[in-house]
Order: structure tokens, then sequence, then C-alpha cells
């Protein structure tokens, strides 16, 4: 039996915290520290509070002398982290963006190639077996795609302060965007060509958009939108619209649109769970007989078993695992990451120009 991965964990918010949990119960894995710049101030999750604790990125390193670590920090010290992890002959597994300019996305690409480290991004739909079915099935729909994406967040109190941090590195569209136009890119399978974005800042503190649009043209003719808002001022109508319409028909996910509590009040949409969760996929046909009327009823694909946001995680980690064990070539993985990156900065561009902006 191989000897275990011995991690160093970088982070420990909502992220950290779960691919925590993941490694301390996957048997292929040892921690061999958790660092956050205010570990001390914070009480850490009791299952992990027998493990060495760092408050520096650096120190950690030099005195785990890790396999692998597992960076789940704000996103502006993604590249920086991961390059120095991958120095240090570290493997390394990343939430997304794997970086805040395309720049910089390169030379983590460039890095890991350099050092033949592993580079696993924490695309977390690309394990969801919702969405892997979700995308199988809009690929039979035909071409060209129209594909209709968003996730709006009303969040307030932690949630709100979450947010606004992560705003002093990128924006909604950015930072969550990532997935949707990856998602775009799986089902279409065709290169983007044309980015448009709008946005708006909903709050006074800033004039930094917490509210923005995009759309994405692709060469085959295909064309999707992806909305993402976040703050106290954010609507839950149509938070969750999720679906792809084709000449053969259109999919849809369904969420369970159960209205918040009045004891809580607190909003579904920023509910970390609710990000992934689909109860049912609709599958319409378009096909209709000589009196234009509909040949197949629609499909309803019961989605109550899968898996819960943790054991997403535990999927990461696990394929995180097996790409070190087995030497899994990373290549598309890593080329998706900087591709979906490249189309959603390119939306924060057009919003800056007020100009459509091509891709190369």
């Amino acid at each position: 039996m191989s000897d275990p991965v011995r991690i160093l964990v970088v982070g420990l918010g909502n992220m950290g915290a779960s691919h925590a949990s993941a490694y301390h119960r996957n048997e292929g894995f040892e921690i061999v520290g958790l660092c956050a710049r205010s570990i001390r101030q914070k009480p850490v999750p009791s299952e992990l509070n027998a493990y060495p604790l760092f408050d520096d990125y650096e120190a950690a390193l030099a005195e785990t002398r890790p396999d692998a670590v597992s960076i789940n920090t704000w996103p502006d010290t993604h590249a920086a982290y991961a390059i120095r992890a991958m120095e240090a002959g570290a493997h390394v597994f990343m939430e997304k963006p794997i970086a805040t300019s395309n720049r910089d996305a390169a030379a983590v690409v460039a890095k890991a190639r350099e050092t033949e480290r592993k580079l696993v991004l924490g695309y977390i739909l690309r394990v969801h077996p919702s969405w892997m079915r979700f995308i199988e099935l809009g690929r039979g729909m035909g071409k060209p795609l129209v594909m209709r994406l968003n996730l709006n967040q009303q969040s307030s109190g932690a949630a709100w302060e979450g947010h606004r941090r992560l705003m002093e590195s990128l924006t909604p569209i950015v930072d969550c965007g990532v997935h949707y136009v990856d998602v775009m890119c799986q089902l279409t399978g065709a290169k983007p060509v044309r980015v448009h974005g709008i946005g708006a800042p909903l709050w006074e503190a800033t004039e930094r958009d917490n509210y923005g649009h995009l759309h994405v043209t692709f060469d085959d003719g295909s064309v999707g939108w992806y909305e993402a808002g976040w703050g106290p001022m954010m609507s839950e109508t149509a938070y969750f619209v999720k679906d792809v319409i084709g000449p053969r028909g259109s999919v849809s996910l369904v969420p369970d649109d159960t209205p918040r509590s009045a004891a809580s009040q607190l909003s579904s949409s920023a509910d970390i769970d609710k990000h992934t969760r689909t109860d049912a996929i609709r599958v319409h046909y378009a096909e209709v007989d000589e009196a234009h009327e509909f040949v197949r009823e629609d499909e309803v694909l019961s989605m109550e078993d899968e898996p819960g946001h943790q054991e997403l995680c535990d999927r990461e980690q696990a394929f995180f695992l097996r790409a070190i064990r087995e030497d899994l070539d990373l290549t598309d993985s890593m080329e998706a990451a900087v591709n979906s990156l490249r189309i959603v900065l390119a939306a924060e561009e057009s919003i800056a120009t007020e100009q459509a902006v091509r891709l190369d």
C-alpha cells in the first residue's frame, strides 16, 4: 500500500474547512499542518484541532515539507502560493480561480509543467453527477446551443462580509463565473470568440461592481449568458437559472425552491449547498407531428440522491489523490481553467471599456 500523501492545508474558510475534512477522513492523505493568517483567532473545527497550526505560509512550507499543498485562500494569493508550493516540490490542489490575471494563470500552469507537479483546480461541478448528466444531455440537443446560467446570492451577516472581502480580489462574474463558462465550453466543445459584459455597483462603499452579466459567442454559433450578484440588496426571484436550449429541445436543472424560514430569515441563495444542488433535470423535446403537436412528453429525472457539498469535496480530493498516484495527464483541465478565466476577465474588460471583446 502506498504511503499517504502528506498535505498542508492553507486557508480554512468554507471551502478550506470542507477540503480539510475530506483529507482528514481519506486514508490516502496525512494532514501535516493547517495554515491561515487568522488561525489563532478563530476556532478550528473539532475534527481538525489536533493538527499543527501555522499563521505563516512560508514557515509552514519549510517546517512541514509537504508532498502536496491545498490552497483555499483569497483569490489574489492563489498564483503566488501555488508557484511557491511547486517550487518546494509539492503537488497543488487549488480552489478556483487559478489566478486573478491571465498572465498569472499562464505562469501557474507553466510552473506545473516545469516542475512536473500535479495541479488540480477546484471545479466542483466537474465531479457533480447531476451537472455531468446535464452536460451530456445538453450536448444531444444539436447546434447551435443557447445557454442560460446564473447564480445570484442575497447575502447578509458573515456571508456578506465574505463577499465584500472577495470583491477586493475580483467581482462575482469572475469568482463564480469560471464554473459556468467552463460548463458552456464543455457543452459546446467550441472556441469562444467574443465576450460582452455589463455591470453595476449596488452598494455605496465601493465602485467595484457587485452585479454583472456576461455574454459569450462561440465559433459554432452557440451563445450563452451568465449573471451573478452578491449582497443584501439582491433579489431571490429567479436566482437559480440553469438551462440549455438547442434545435432538438432543452435541458434544465430544477432547484429546490423551498422559501427561507421566517424564523431564521436566512436567504437560501447564499447557502453554499444551494450552489450545486439540483432536485431534478427536466428534458424537453422539440419534435412535433404534422399538427405541430409535441411527439414526446417532457422527462423529469430525479436527482434527490445526489451528493451534498461535503461529498463533492470528498470526490474532488479523491481525484487529486488519484492524479498524484496514477500520474494522470491534467493538461486538458489546466487549459480549461486558464480558458474559463480568460473569458470572465474579458467580460470585466468589456464592462470597463463599454465594448465587446474579441478573443484570439
